[in-house]
């Protein structure tokens, strides 16, 4: 009976942690959705959650298994992400959203993860660590990175697309993002740089690397492919509607299909990372067989 209580305790404070948690971000995170951001680079973070409770899940035999208290380093933790969150607070007017955003989200799940070490322990969080980590695609990206990743992504696409028209053998000028063909020119602006479908599969990358794939390294290699395949796709994506919209309607280029078409070739860029999955855990498993 006592150590039912006991195990009762722990649950309940761990809830309590993320019921707090969730009353920290929910403010910062409802006005980022609902600004014009939330559309490009935002809309994964509602399911992160789910995921990583699916990933703590499928991990409950090992977490259960080695549950303690860990009073001192769980309550450090905790009062390091009660501090970023008051130093969040503090500098909110000297903030945008965005970034106010990132910096709230990321002291709760400091806070998140320190409350899981106070109930469970440094082992259980050891066994719960991907999954708890997970959770830091909850934290929108910090503006100026976000800027960056879109340059890369917005110029490698563009080569990309610069490669593919030579290829197709239509004739073309280009000038920087600038695409100029006959009757119609095309720019490869940020909005096109895929970093919402590029965030996407690099988030599934993570995921596939982790349930698939046992060496660390494999699994960097897995995750570090998303970015050239990201570009190709979206090289494909912009020569595409780019034809369409020259030689067969140009009301393409302002269609649904140009705004909302990503998912097929999200697909197609799924398809393209299955062959990577596929030789790198085949080259794992003769490794391993080699060893056994």
């Amino acid at each position: 009976m006592r150590r039912v209580k006991s195990e009762i305790i722990r649950h309940v404070l761990f809830l309590t942690a993320i019921i707090a948690a969730a009353v920290m971000v929910f403010e910062p995170l409802t006005s980022l959705f609902r600004s014009s951001m939330h559309r490009d680079y935002h809309s994964l973070i509602p399911f992160i959650p789910f995921v990583s409770g699916y990933l703590v899940y499928l991990k409950r035999k090992g977490i259960n298994s080695e549950k303690a208290y860990s009073f001192g380093m769980g309550t450090v933790v905790i009062l390091m992400g009660l501090v970023l969150y008051t130093a969040g607070c503090t500098l909110r007017i000297h903030l945008n959203q965005n970034d106010y955003a990132s910096l709230i989200v990321c002291s709760a799940l400091i806070l998140l993860w320190g409350s899981f070490i106070f109930a469970y322990g440094i082992h259980a969080f050891r066994n719960a660590l991907f999954p708890l980590l997970f959770l830091i695609f909850m934290i929108p990206f910090p503006a100026a990175i976000m800027e960056k990743i879109i340059v890369v992504l917005q110029m490698g696409s563009t080569e990309v697309t610069n490669l593919l028209f030579l290829a197709t053998g239509v004739p073309f000028f280009r000038e920087g993002f600038f695409f100029h063909l006959p009757g119609q020119s095309i720019e490869v602006a940020p909005q096109c740089s895929g970093i919402r479908s590029g965030l996407a599969l690099f988030i599934t990358a993570l995921l596939a690397g982790h349930l698939f794939l046992k060496t660390w390294w494999r699994q960097l290699i897995l995750a570090a492919c998303v970015f050239p395949v990201t570009m190709f796709k979206n090289g494909i994506r912009i020569t595409t509607l780019t034809l369409l919209g020259t030689y067969v309607d140009p009301r393409i280029l302002q269609s649904s299909l140009h705004r909302e078409g990503g998912i097929p070739f999200f697909i197609v860029a799924l398809v393209l990372m299955a062959p990577i999955l596929y030789f790198l855990r085949k080259s794992e498993g003769q490794r391993l067989k080699r060893q056994g």
